[in-house]
């Protein structure tokens, strides 16, 4: 069957499974269409860092020959997917986008990794992030920037930003990424694909560069899915989730929708987003326009608990046996942009310095974070919340570095969508729900309790149905 007959690299990969378990489609013919397309369009995006097309092909054909009598047991055969750069695949790089590990392959595959070959999964390659996966944007030394294929003058979001732009280009049947302070939600946002966080500690996070070694910022790093459709992230977060879901029912479920009228920015496009889904959610369901516990202190409690350490890890990660001065690099980078290190990075560095929390403050801080862990395990018993992922669209290459990381603390006004998933380790499902005036993508996450992710995903497919279908960028093609 030509490939022309079906729009390919629209389908999800619940939909690519079915054409090769009906055999109405070769994988070696779907990598094949993946493969040339990634080579059309990621001069331009600059998504893709590193390719194994050669192999890709190899395992198409070899998978091609026979299809397991169990194919159930291997949920994703023949599925070709994209890796973010900072989980391991054995025999290919792990670099972080740092010069001085521009020749580090890894050993191992992450544990995710090793459980998405075992299902059948064919990687495409692995995709581009800042340095050390440390901005919620693209770019760094080594590999260089990834640009929005809906505008390439603008972000695809970080730090999963390589990610997010391939699949919203069709790239990539599906993908995994990683999110300790939007990282998976930014970019889903920004591309217009779904993507989903896990809760704390509910997939793990082995074989991930960099990893973390303090227990308040291992509950808000998730490595999760990015996608196409919630069906297919449903399925793949079963796959990858340390216990199965629970079966739920969206019945006697309250949905709480954060209010436009808080004192943080808010576009008017997505204000009328987040009114639009309540007009569609309060026929169905109790809806309410208000403030959950602990919203308000959730971007200070996000930078004090990234900063808890003064970045030290994080700096000998990133400068090696070097110990440079942070703002001796930061301003010679500024400067003559003839450095190693990315200034996005050494000045991220430089505020977890000037933020870092007192050993009296980091008390503090574990007593708010056990009580509000025991508030919010109360409160989201039977209620989904409703949150906008940032406060626009997917803005000019720069500009949301500029907002996050400004000495004036401008993380107070931009962060506090993101790092309420992140700093109570909830889950947060994004889908994309309509396009701005300037025709860019925008999403809503949908997040509650740990064990309540079947609702989450429910009303995922919920909106889904009503407002969304994967159709990609064709910007690049034009």
């Amino acid at each position: 069957m030509s490939l022309l007959t079906y729009d390919l690299l629209n389908l999800d990969a619940t939909s690519l499974s079915e054409l090769i378990i009906s055999r109405k489609m070769s994988i070696e013919e779907i990598v094949t269409a993946y493969i040339k397309h990634i080579q059309t369009i990621n001069p331009s995006l600059n998504a893709l860092v590193e390719e194994r097309f050669t192999e890709a092909l190899k395992e198409a054909k070899q998978k091609d020959k026979q299809l397991p009598a169990n194919i159930s047991d291997q949920p994703f055969y023949g599925i070709p997917i994209s890796i973010k750069e900072s989980l391991n695949v054995k025999n290919m790089k792990t670099t972080g986008g740092l010069i001085h590990r521009k020749n580090f392959v890894a050993k191992e595959d992450a544990a995710v990794v090793h459980t998405l070959k075992n299902a059948g999964a064919i990687i495409l390659g692995k995709t581009n992030t800042p340095t050390l996966c440390f901005c919620q944007e693209t770019d760094n030394k080594l590999y260089g920037r990834t640009n929005n294929p809906w505008d390439l003058t603008r972000t695809s979001g970080g730090s999963s930003g390589g990610e997010g732009a391939l699949l919203a280009a069709g790239g990539s049947a599906i993908g995994i990424g990683s999110d300790i302070g939007g990282s998976i939600r930014v970019p889903s946002h920004f591309n217009g694909i779904v993507g989903f966080k896990p809760g704390k500690f509910q997939v793990s996070s082995e074989g991930h560069f960099p990893s973390f070694s303090i227990p308040l910022q291992q509950r808000m790093e998730a490595i999760g899915p990015m996608g196409k459709s919630v069906r297919d992230i449903r399925r793949l977060y079963q796959l990858i989730a340390n216990k199965p879901m629970t079966t739920q029912s969206l019945e006697n479920v309250t949905i709480d929708i954060l209010p436009s009228s808080i004192p943080y920015p808010l576009s008017q496009d997505t204000i009328h987003m987040l009114n639009t889904v309540e007009q569609f959610l309060n026929k169905d369901f109790p809806t309410t326009r208000q403030i959950p516990p602990f919203f308000n202190e959730s971007a200070q409690l996000w930078q004090e608990i990234m900063s808890i350490d003064g970045g030290d890890h994080i700096k000998k990660l990133a400068f090696a046996k070097n110990s440079s001065n942070l703002i001796f690099s930061f301003i010679k980078e500024k400067l003559t942009k003839n450095t190693d290190m990315h200034q996005y990075l050494t000045w991220a560095l430089i505020g977890t310095k000037t933020f870092k929390p007192s050993k009296k403050r980091i008390k503090e801080i574990k007593t708010i974070i056990a009580e509000g862990d025991q508030t919010l395990d109360e409160y989201l018993q039977h209620r989904l919340l409703i949150f906008p992922i940032y406060h626009t669209t997917a803005l000019p290459h720069g500009n949301v570095y500029r907002e996050i990381f400004s000495i004036r603390k401008t993380f107070l006004k931009y962060m506090p969508y993101i790092a309420y998933s992140n700093v109570w380790g909830l889950p947060s499902l994004v889908v994309p729900i309509n396009h701005d005036d300037n025709s860019l993508p925008m999403g809503i996450q949908i997040m509650s309790a740990n064990g309540n992710e079947d609702n989450i995903f429910k009303l995922g497919e919920l909106l889904e149905g009503n407002f969304y279908l994967f159709k990609r960028c064709y910007h690049l093609n034009h």
